[in-house]
């Protein structure tokens, strides 16, 4: 049996490292839209090589990339064979996040330390696991030498707009085939299960007309109001309906971005308006897409004049556990509870992942990694996203473990 704290001593020993690793990935801009994310990819494999670490580039067509509304994805595998016989075990972190936006203290890609926390836009979500997941498999290859299974890093660029083009590319194309995976996450629970996520775009017509005689246009503002109205009553409705996983509550939706009209003296005649369904593992995804696009018809058929278009963004199914992941859920929580001193729980998230797709090929997963106890403190998506580095360290530490006790036990 390996010596954990030689796994450890060695993590410790090379931490100052790890840190300098996760800067030069923060400092790569990887912003999607407009997803140029191929640069990234590059320079993580240039890191990589440096440890001894050949990366294969998979880079997605570039018209697929394209006709996605992306302009580059390259997704990068690490294979590391050590023999026959044992399992073959992934570890999957996304490098393409959100825009910065606006209030930061810090330079969203300067990787910048202040106060033990590392600041920058995906330190957190999830380039941090590039480096919790890059060290715990140096660290198991440098102490444990594993004479049977293997590993595989899969960092890929396409979790902002679904996966289908990160994990799902390398999985539809036959490139992978893991027995287990663990997927980027947060240091303090073990995640299960997650929510789905059904992402649309609804284009209300009217008739565009001048202000100054309104009677000769139809309103478009005014209908996107009444099914706005009729969407959030919906909302309101979902609180009634409760998952029965820890960390997951009920549905809920949100309208986060609108957008019509020509000019303040104009009539408008069209509005758009983005919608984020999230599903709880329950719910039957086309049947909660049934029941939107029947809300919004029947209420844009309430305002004369008016008629809608309805496109599907996304269908991220939610995750339920699969058989199979129990050696991940206990090696995790024994291991995290030692390192961190605390009980670390098998739980779900409201949040949708690329785990899914793993999931949906037969491959039992969980997602761990480096990162705070909840989204809210990690400010992802938010200015000044942050992971605190002995968060970083410790998640490494239990991810090394969790490694050399697969590898063993196969």
């Amino acid at each position: 049996m390996t010596d954990h704290t030689r796994l450890d001593a060695w993590v410790d020993a090379h931490f100052d490292e790890e840190v300098r690793f996760l800067q030069e990935l923060v400092r790569v801009p990887t912003d999607t839209p407009p997803g140029n994310n191929a640069p990234h990819a590059e320079r993580t494999a240039q890191l990589l090589q440096a440890f001894g670490l050949d990366a294969e580039a998979h880079p997605v067509p570039a018209q697929e990339v394209r006709d996605y509304g992306l302009q580059s994805i390259t997704n990068l595998i690490v294979r590391r064979e050590y023999g026959a016989g044992g399992l073959r075990v992934a570890l999957n972190a996304h490098g393409d996040v959100v825009p910065p936006g606006e209030g930061w203290e810090h330079d969203p890609y300067g990787g910048e330390i202040d106060n033990g926390n590392l600041y920058g836009r995906a330190a957190a979500v999830s380039k941090s696991d590039f480096a919790s997941f890059t060290f715990a498999l140096r660290a198991l290859e440098a102490v444990a030498r594993p004479t049977r299974g293997a590993v595989e890093l899969h960092f890929t660029y396409d979790e902002e707009f679904g996966g289908l083009l990160g994990p799902g590319w390398l999985l539809s194309q036959g490139l992978t085939k893991p027995d287990l995976l663990i997927a980027a996450g947060f240091s303090y629970e073990v995640v299960t299960a997650h929510n789905g996520c059904l992402q649309m775009e609804v284009t209300v017509h009217g008739k565009m007309a001048h202000a100054a005689i309104p009677s000769s246009g139809v309103d478009a503002l005014q209908g996107a109001v009444t099914v706005l109205n009729a969407l959030y009553a919906q909302n309101a409705r979902y609180r009634e309906i409760r998952s029965d996983v820890p960390g997951i509550s009920h549905p809920y939706l949100n309208v986060g971005r609108i957008e019509g009209g020509t000019n303040t003296n104009v009539v408008p005649g069209k509005v758009v308006f983005k919608l984020d369904r999230r599903m709880i593992p329950e719910e039957n995804a086309a049947e909660v897409e049934a029941d939107i696009r029947r809300i919004i018809k029947e209420s844009a058929a309430s305002v004369p004049g008016i008629s809608v278009d309805i496109k599907r963004l996304l269908l991220a199914n939610s995750m339920r556990p699969l058989p199979g992941n129990q050696a991940l859920v206990r090696a995790i929580q024994k291991h995290g509870e030692e390192v961190f001193g605390e009980p670390i729980a098998a739980m779900g998230t409201p949040l949708y992942t690329d785990v899914r797709l793993y999931a949906e090929a037969g491959i039992p997963g969980v997602i761990y990694g480096a990162g705070p106890r909840t989204v809210l403190e990690s400010h992802a998506k938010r200015n000044d996203e942050r992971v605190a580095l002995e968060d970083l360290r410790r998640a490494t530490k239990v991810i090394a473990r969790t490694l050399a006790d697969l590898l063993d036990a196969a």
